[in-house]
């Protein structure tokens, strides 16, 4: 059974949870104990943590959780209606595939059942982990990742937190349709990997894009199914990370927007917090991450898959080549852009698509400006 990987939480935090107020968050989230299990049937989204952080050379190789879990119980909860299990953490196994075995198998069982696994690590190479958890789900997947590095590696390196992307995108089965990074900073990055990323049609954000404008990540998030997010991609003096000093990154406020973009999104199913690095500060964030995701997840409009197209506003934009149509919706007033079916054996679309976009990206059209990621989809679908 899949649960047999979760060892339950430990008596610290239920007694801080049994000590707190019934309007507390801990009060209303149903626990992995020694003595009971949440009721699965009954949760829309289950956290777990992860003591696994063999995959990040610089990191101490023991985690504790316990002041995140504190700092996130504390907190009040919104007029949220979900339903939120603790189902406790996977132990570090006898070795890093042993981990990424047993969460994929969890992670799995609760996206199968609807149930979104909400991972805290650990090493951010458990995105690995969580991506295989969809093999069983026949689908292809979208990865966005909020970090300052693609995570690129050489082939013949052992997975870590460093090189994890390069086993999603060369291993078999390859369900990787899309990946997406947000804040990258180029200094960290070879220009060897930025080409690749822009071959491979994969999309990339640079941070000073996204702090200008934290908006045009919406869209992105909007056709997500895994979201992954490394905390050092967080500045230091927002995340007391001094261990590894990080000067520039996202601040608390936008690494919290962000999160709620994922949680809004309908079709994400799977998020991720990793390289922790064990700071009182750090705690205090990571919780309120985890909040922002869950209130965004309150707020979904539920406008994936998307349905009839008749509550949609309809636009279609003359270009020199050939019709651009636009859809906005009249529940959201958000916007998407159709990818027409092209009519080759091997292209992964069976049918006109749409893909989220911005209105600034609808206004760019109007001026004959083609959206960067409309073309790039086109083109990956015709390969």
């Amino acid at each position: 059974m899949e649960f047999d990987f979760l060892s339950p939480l430990d008596t610290e935090i239920i007694d801080y949870i049994d000590g707190l107020s019934s309007q507390q968050l801990g009060s209303k989230v149903v626990l992995h104990t020694s003595e009971a299990f949440p009721e699965v049937s009954k949760v829309t989204i289950g956290i777990i943590g992860v003591l696994e952080n063999r995959g990040n050379k610089n990191g101490n190789p023991e985690i504790d959780l316990l002041a995140i879990r504190k700092e996130l119980y504390g907190l009040f909860p919104g007029n949220w209606d979900a339903s939120i299990a603790d189902f406790g953490d996977i132990l570090a196994g006898n070795s890093k595939e042993d981990t990424y075995f047993a969460l994929k198998k969890v992670a799995s069982y609760l996206i199968k059942n609807k149930i979104i696994p909400v991972v805290i690590g650990g090493s951010q190479d458990l995105t690995y982990a969580l991506y295989r958890g969809y093999d069983d789900l026949e689908q292809m997947v979208n990865l966005v990742a909020i970090d300052s590095k693609f995570d690129f590696g050489k082939e013949s390196d052992a997975i870590s937190a460093s090189s994890y992307l390069t086993k999603i995108v060369i291993e078999e089965p390859n369900n990787l349709f899309n990946y997406c990074n947000i804040g990258y900073q180029t200094y960290y990055n070879s220009q060897e990997e930025i080409d690749l990323v822009e071959k491979l049609f994969f999309d990339a954000y640079r941070l000073g894009e996204v702090s200008n404008t934290i908006a045009i990540a919406e869209p992105v998030f909007r056709d997500a199914d895994l979201v992954s997010i490394d905390m050092n991609s967080v500045t230091s003096s927002d995340s007391g990370n001094f261990a590894h000093f990080v000067p520039n990154g996202f601040n608390g406020k936008e690494i919290c927007a962000l999160s709620r973009y994922a949680g809004i999104s309908d079709k994400v199913t799977s998020f991720g917090v990793f390289n922790h690095n064990d700071t009182e500060q750090e705690s205090v964030l990571i919780a309120q991450i985890i909040w922002y995701f869950i209130e965004g997840f309150h707020y979904r409009s539920n406008e994936y898959p998307f349905g009839s197209r008749e509550n949609y506003l309809k636009y279609i934009v003359p270009s020199e080549d050939e019709e651009l149509i636009f859809y906005k919706s009249d529940k959201t007033d958000r916007w998407w852009i159709e990818i027409p079916f092209i009519t080759n054996g091997n292209n992964k679309l069976k049918r006109n698509t749409l893909l989220p976009c911005s209105y600034e990206e609808y206004l760019a059209a109007c001026d004959q400006e083609l959206p960067e990621r409309w073309w790039k989809a086109q083109r990956k679908n015709s390969i």
